[in-house]
């Protein structure tokens, strides 16, 4: 079939009419260094501090030092595949992570890739890992408590949605199973929680992970893993990336819980990056921002205002000490940016007082806002009874001739911190601490031999829930206490039907 020249010259006028120019223009510089997780790049002029880079093996990377000569980039992924004379291209877009519902009960990395095997993660939202926190005018005041199900924080430092509460101790003293009861006790409680793990290793990650599922938590927790095997980089942006998914629901008026396990292994991976990047170390070989890398991350943590929607993001920050000193470099930052801390004793734990908290250095810098009026009722004297039974106790391990004045102090001291133990993973609701605390300082368990004190606790609240559960409803629904008159009654009859009003310590 013969195709006339005018048919030929039609097409191609048709052709260049259509055409559109398509340029991709893009800014790249060659890498004249890489190595332990560090790019150093010449020619990219006008790459942005925080930019995301893309490297020609397909590997990210982030600007973090902006030289007269060249870049300081950290590589976000495969760095052993980059080679000196590499291109690397900038992207334009601030370092952002994938936010949004999809992300709940999936584990991810700090960029956001799901690492749990389930698939992808159907969401087209993201925010930048670097945001600026709330600033005054944005912020009410904290007075909706979290309740953490653990009687000893619950009691002495109640946490309120919208705090930063720091968690500090020396390692194995049971940090990481305060943080996942606390999760774990957010089940019904309109909380979306997120659990970011830096630098553990993957197997620790993995169990609290199934913990998680087998008590059904995981249906509204995030967990963000960069596990002790991974590049300090990722090391360095997990607690923002899980700090960015936290903000997506609190902009959106939700309530978010964000763990960060632990604040001292991002310190030490942001040391690093911070010596491969030639920055000027600081004091205790720290650089000397260490400071502002923890403030700019904990003041994102806040409750915001109605005109902003009411949500709010309560952080719990861990730092690990050595040999129990708190007075060392990072602790005493993160001390001074939270609203309080939770001290973890190596001597409490040892001797079987778990969760083993300092009353006397743990501090809630919110206290009784975040608590509800009948915790506040049975819990006001608690902590001066604990001070004074440890003092106590102290002075009197020297003589034994004691007047019954101080007999009987010592005796509900030893009763309250037996009351003040619980069992892994078995957070109480408000409702049941309020009652086994109304019945230790009305002095119900004063008979009540020390060792049998769980097991009468666990009876009465099993007593109480078939026989009396108006008094559970009445503090759930008022907040405050029920007729004291009917509380001390359910007690006297459940001691009455178990015998314990007879037993003498």
């Amino acid at each position: 079939m013969a195709i006339t020249a005018n048919e030929i010259s039609s097409l191609i006028k048709q052709q260049i009419e259509n055409f559109t120019p398509n340029f991709e223009v893009a800014e790249t510089g060659i890498v004249t260094y890489v190595g332990d997780g560090i790019a150093r790049a010449y020619g990219l002029e006008n790459v942005m501090s925080g930019e995301l880079v893309e490297f020609s093996n397909g590997a990210f990377g982030m600007a973090q030092n902006l030289d007269s000569t060249d870049v300081g980039i950290i590589i976000l992924g495969d760095f052993l595949s980059i080679r000196e004379g590499d291109i690397v291209k900038r992207t334009g877009k601030i370092m952002e992570v994938p936010v949004g519902e999809a992300m709940i009960g999936r584990v991810v990395n700090p960029l956001g890739i799901p690492v749990d095997g389930l698939g992808d993660i159907k969401t087209d939202k993201t925010r930048p890992v670097e945001f600026k926190a709330p600033g005054v005018m944005q912020r009410k005041s904290v007075t909706e408590p979290l309740q953490t199900g653990i009687k000893a924080i619950d009691a002495l430092v109640p946490i309120g949605r919208g705090q930063r509460e720091l968690i500090i101790g020396d390692r194995q003293t049971g940090k990481t199973s305060i943080a996942i009861d606390t999760i774990l006790n957010q089940k019904g409680q309109d909380m979306i929680c997120i659990y970011v793990a830096i630098g553990q290793k993957e197997s620790t990650v993995r169990t609290q992970v199934e913990t998680l599922r087998a008590f059904g938590a995981l249906d509204y927790t995030i967990v963000v893993t960069a596990s002790a095997s991974q590049p300090s980089p990722l090391l360095y942006i997990a607690p923002y990336s899980g700090a960015a998914m936290g903000e997506e629901f609190m902009y959106n008026g939700k309530h978010v819980l964000v763990v960060y396990d632990d604040l001292s292994k991002q310190a030490v991976a942001y040391r690093e990056l911070s010596l491969l990047l030639r920055r000027p170390p600081g004091r205790e070989a720290f650089p000397g921002d260490v400071f502002y890398l923890h403030s700019r991350l904990l003041e994102r943590a806040a409750k915001l205002s109605d005109e902003l929607g009411g949500g709010s993001m309560t952080a719990l920050p861990f730092i690990e000490t050595q040999a129990g000193d708190i007075s060392a470099y990072i602790a005493t930052n993160v001390i001074s940016i939270t609203d309080g801390q939770i001290f973890l004793e190596n001597d409490l734990f040892y001797s079987g007082v778990r969760p083993a908290i300092d009353a006397g250095l743990s501090v809630s810098r919110v206290g009784g806002a975040a608590q509800i009026k009948a915790m506040k009722k049975v819990a006001g004297t608690l902590r001066l009874d604990l001070a004074s039974f440890r003092e106590l106790e102290a002075f009197t391990q020297f003589g034994s001739d004691l007047d019954a004045a101080t007999r009987a102090k010592l005796e509900r001291g030893k009763r309250t911190v037996e009351v003040l133990k619980q069992p892994l993973h078995k957070p109480l609701g408000v409702e049941k601490q309020v009652v086994i605390l109304y019945a230790l300082t009305h002095g119900f368990l004063d008979d009540v031999p020390v060792a049998e004190i769980l097991d009468f606790e666990s009876q009465l609240f099993d007593f109480i829930s078939i026989h009396h559960n108006v008094l559970f409803d009445t503090i759930i629904q008022t907040k405050d206490l029920p007729d004291t008159d009917a509380l001390e009654a359910a007690i006297t009859d459940f001691k009455k039907s178990t015998n314990y009003s007879n037993k003498e310590d």
